[in-house]
């Protein structure tokens, strides 16, 4: 991703995925869950709940943060577009929230669907990524005259 404009385009792409995983999160995950965690339970806050509960609720996380960071990716595309040139700091921006979708939602949707709870190790990096990109998006907003080229 080297322009505004794939940017917008990997946003819209990433915003559809979204949806197609909440999606499934609300209509297709349970029967997968209750195969996959059975009578297992988890504790919450100090609440006893199923499993299944609990990581329906990790999924929907893991989709939430998925599509808000699709259209940050957007409104990065077309706040970039707006410019002379692409700024260092939207490239790092448009690169954090393409990975942190990947490790934070994508390590939620397999954490989830697998059982293999390794992954949970994983997801706050994403995390992380995120962060950084919203850092890096509110940088580039301050007008800096660092610039990258676009090749």
């Amino acid at each position: 991703m080297k322009t505004p404009r794939q940017w917008v385009m990997t946003g819209a792409i990433l915003a559809a995925l979204a949806v197609v995983f909440g999606a499934f999160g609300a209509h297709g995950l349970e029967p997968r869950l209750n195969a996959v965690y059975g009578d297992e339970e988890k504790s919450i806050a100090g609440h006893t709940v199923p499993a299944t509960y609990k990581y329906l609720q990790d999924f929907k996380t893991g989709a939430d943060y998925h599509m808000y960071h699709a259209l940050g990716l957007l409104a990065l595309g077309i706040a970039a577009g707006q410019q002379a040139e692409v700024r260092r700091s939207h490239r790092v921006s448009a690169w954090c929230f393409l990975l942190g979708i990947v490790l934070f939602s994508g390590s939620l949707y397999v954490l989830v669907l697998s059982g293999m709870r390794w992954l949970g190790a994983i997801t706050p990096i994403g995390g992380t990524l995120m962060i950084a990109g919203w850092i890096a998006f509110a940088i580039g907003a301050t007008g800096a005259k660092r610039t990258a080229t676009v090749d």
